[in-house]
């Protein structure tokens, strides 16, 4: 009995250590914390799964803190039907660690993600082919769980204050663009030519004041975009 409780203590160590596996190797060290902190928006993800219907006709528009921050969702892809899964901060690397509780392991019409924090012109900035490597370890995980669902991936918004690093930003995009290129199923939506304004940078029109988030003006511009990839990939409401 001892040697089992012992071992009990130590699963949900294991169990992070077997999920930070594919992490570190794509990175130097991810800490535990820098995952885990995510705990509680997750757990309200869990509540969201058991109480709200979903089905075939679900769009499932998943990713970071656009993502979250979009009120409007539900009118903005209309007639389609929105389940929304977002949260502040989200990185590919604990996007992959929580996928089990942020997809439901059943059909949807099609599922969309923008998860933009890998690069953000920081010292801890993971280099695009490590995004590339961790976006193709996503891509695995929704194909156990959701063989057949058509996945789009959302092109990260070029922004005003993440400027400095577009180069990174782009150079990972591309890698994602090329290799949905090669892959049934998996699609690539373009949006930096949204919000770049004549002379070629982020137009300040879309966003809030921090420069980062979209506005309801961008949001709107944001919208026909990716419902106009729905449209030309045969995902219709």
């Amino acid at each position: 009995m001892s040697r089992f409780m012992n071992y009990a203590a130590l699963v949900p160590f294991l169990l992070v250590s077997v999920a930070f596996q594919s992490c570190v190797s794509v990175s130097e060290y991810v800490h535990s914390e820098e995952v885990l902190v995510w705990e509680r928006d997750i757990a309200v993800f869990d509540s969201l799964n058991r109480a709200e219907d979903s089905g075939e006709e679900t769009l499932l528009v998943a990713g970071s803190s656009s993502i979250r921050l979009w009120d409007s969702i539900h009118t903005d892809l209309s007639p389609y039907k929105v389940m929304q899964r977002g949260y502040g901060g989200a990185k590919l690397c604990d996007f992959n660690y929580y996928t089990e509780r942020i997809i439901k392991p059943h059909p949807f019409k099609a599922i969309l993600l923008f998860i933009a924090n890998d690069i953000s012109g920081g010292e801890q900035d993971r280099t695009p082919e490590e995004v590339f490597r961790l976006y193709r370890m996503l891509v695995k995980q929704i194909r156990d769980r959701n063989p057949g669902t058509p996945v789009f991936w959302i092109e990260v918004t070029p922004t005003p204050s993440r400027w400095h690093a577009v180069g990174q930003i782009r150079e990972a995009g591309e890698k994602i663009r090329r290799y949905c290129e090669r892959h049934p199923g998996l699609h690539f939506i373009p949006t930096g030519d949204v919000f770049l304004n004549s002379e070629g940078l982020p137009d300040p029109i879309y966003f809030r004041e921090d420069m980062l988030h979209l506005n309801r003006t961008g949001y709107r511009a944001w919208s026909e975009r990716i419902l106009q990839a729905l449209q030309e990939n045969g995902i219709v409401p």
